[in-house]
């Protein structure tokens, strides 16, 4: 049987890596440290590249036998996401989720890491190096919120409340048109109020802090959605891919959507789909 590594020790290796390689970077990037990898919208730092090449020797002598999915390894080598379907634990790296926000001084950026385990996520990490906390959770133990000066606070999602109530981050941008257009018109009437932060990790910190009720994202790459997962089940809320089905990291299409409870997920897919 297999022993999963103390969080607390995942943990110290984020905010490390954050503190040596990404914080020195935050509104100082030259204009040699940012590329472009499929188009304008879809950008990588130095800081991205620093910190994914720092924590994979890493996590990976931190659980002897496991590999590691990195979001860049993975734009270099689709290959690597053979990885989460192995026998072997599979770490989940998102070296700087929200890159092109830290890229024009947003503070909307984190660092993200999960385990995964027979396709099943594990543990799961999101670090907010600015807001000085990291939310990690345990497969099974609960989500938890841990501040830079040592304090935890378990982690619970918003009460259900009528959809016309709810506040939730909507991403629309890699759905096919016309729906597209057809659930932003939706969006406008069946929800009390959508935002989007261009981060996936910040939109789950919403999620588990009480200020968001659900959030919508057409993509699933594993590093944007592993951890968050994991902490929005494991926080009490429900979530599945925009069929009903089942998550699993190694589907990359599909959707997700979260909502508080099972019920209010129904109503929100009958609400905001055509």
């Amino acid at each position: 049987m297999i022993s999963f590594p103390d969080p607390a020790a995942v943990i110290d290796i984020m905010r490390e890596t954050a503190e040596a390689v990404i914080l020195p970077r935050f509104k100082s990037l030259e204009s040699g440290d940012i590329q472009e990898k499929t188009g304008p919208e879809d950008l990588v730092t130095i800081a991205d590249i620093e910190s994914e090449r720092r924590m994979t020797p890493i996590l990976r002598d931190l659980l002897p036998g496991s590999s590691v999915v990195g979001e860049e390894a993975v734009a270099a080598d689709t290959a690597v996401l053979d990885n989460l379907t192995a026998d072997a634990p599979a770490w989940i790296i998102d070296p700087v989720d929200g890159t092109r926000n830290f890229t024009k001084g947003n503070s909307k950026f984190c660092v993200m890491v999960g385990l995964v385990h027979k396709r099943q996520p594990v543990l799961g990490f999101i670090l907010d190096p600015l807001g000085e906390r990291c939310a990690f959770a345990v497969r099974g133990e609960g989500a938890w919120m841990c501040g830079y000066d040592g304090k935890e606070e378990r982690l619970s999602v918003l009460a259900p409340s009528p959809t016309s109530k709810m506040r939730g981050a909507l991403n629309f941008r890699f759905l096919p048109s016309p729906l597209k257009e057809e659930m932003k018109e939706r969006a406008k009437t069946e929800v009390g109020d959508h935002f989007r932060f261009g981060c996936a990790g910040h939109e789950y910190l919403s999620l588990l802090t009480g200020e968001a009720h659900f959030a919508m994202h057409p993509k699933n790459m594993p590093w944007d959605h592993v951890a968050g997962s994991l902490m929005h089940q494991e926080a009490g809320g429900f979530h599945a891919r925009f069929n009903k089905r089942p998550y699993y990291p190694d589907q990359l299409d599909g959707g997700l959507l979260m909502a508080p409870d099972e019920a209010s997920w129904d109503d929100l897919r009958e609400k905001l789909w055509p």
